[in-house]
């Protein structure tokens, strides 16, 4: 039996870039009605696992301040922070996902400029495949700055936590009939501007909904329902690795605080008894 042919070096490319997600994958996805997945990573080791595992869009985003860091809020986290993260991300990613890395507070509110100039060290330093951006028509300017420039954004709408001394609380946003209707407008006002995808955070689903089929670009809802183009979770949380964090939007996929826990304290008693190093474990 005649075996295969081996690819050639140039097929193998077209191969791996076919599998590859890419803002074209994103539009793609809508177009097919086929849901994206999306999950923060922080590291190499989980960036790895979750490529393996098919996950669309790997976000690293600003909330390593709380699940990393240790901070109540995100905005202590600084921009050459958020860098180093994402580039690690990126080393793990081998076969299918796209990266996303956040703009952090005030790497790109003090102006249009800057927030260029950020994201390009961003997308220079890390290899990332685009970058998030909070806000609405305030920060059109700044993606049209970038998008024109080559730089893929992604928006986020909603609950947007690096407004939450401005807000006063994590309440649910889009409630109020002024408000949803400024969310609308917000919405269309970065497709315009140029993002590929938009995150929808803690708004009602029914809203969600209405501004999904309004749009050409895909949404990512996080507490918006299910009738987004897409999803995304913590991976703290999705994991159970967060546990004071009980927001309704979450489904915990396992339970690894429990894991974790029992795995030291099986290795802290195998210490103290002396079973660990075996001799077979020995040199």
């Amino acid at each position: 039996m005649k075996s295969p042919a081996k690819k050639s070096s140039s097929e193998r490319d077209a191969s791996n870039e076919m599998r590859r997600v890419t803002t074209r994958t994103i539009r793609e996805m809508k177009l097919r009605g086929e849901k994206v997945a999306m999950i923060t990573a922080y590291d190499y080791t989980f960036a790895r696992l979750f490529d393996e595992a098919g996950a669309d869009v790997l976000l690293v985003g600003d909330s390593l301040s709380n699940v990393i860091q240790g901070n109540e809020t995100t905005i202590p986290v600084t921009l050459e922070e958020m860098i180093y993260h994402a580039r690690l991300v990126v080393r793990g990613v081998k076969e299918h996902a796209m990266v996303i890395c956040d703009m952090p507070f005030m790497s790109f509110q003090v102006s249009v400029e800057e927030g260029f100039r950020n994201a390009g060290r961003i997308m220079k330093e890390t290899g990332a495949g685009g970058v998030k951006i909070e806000g609405g028509q305030r920060v059109a300017d700044h993606v049209r700055r970038m998008s024109e420039a080559g730089i893929p954004v992604m928006g986020h709408l909603g609950l947007t936590p690096q407004s939450i001394h401005q807000f006063g609380s994590y309440r649910t946003r889009g409630i109020t009939k002024e408000e949803a209707t400024r969310m609308k407008r917000d919405a269309k006002a970065l497709e315009d501007a140029g993002v590929f995808a938009l995150v929808l955070e803690k708004i009602p689903s029914s809203l969600a909904e209405e501004i999904t089929e309004s749009l050409k670009v895909s949404t990512i809802g996080i507490g918006a329902g299910p009738h987004c183009d897409g999803q995304v979770l913590v991976m703290h949380d999705m994991l159970g690795l967060t546990e004071e964090f009980h927001p309704r939007f979450v489904r915990k996929y396992a339970t690894l605080a429990d894991t974790v826990r029992d795995a030291v304290r099986k290795f802290d008693s195998d210490i103290k008894k002396g079973k660990f190093p075996s001799e077979a474990e020995s040199y």
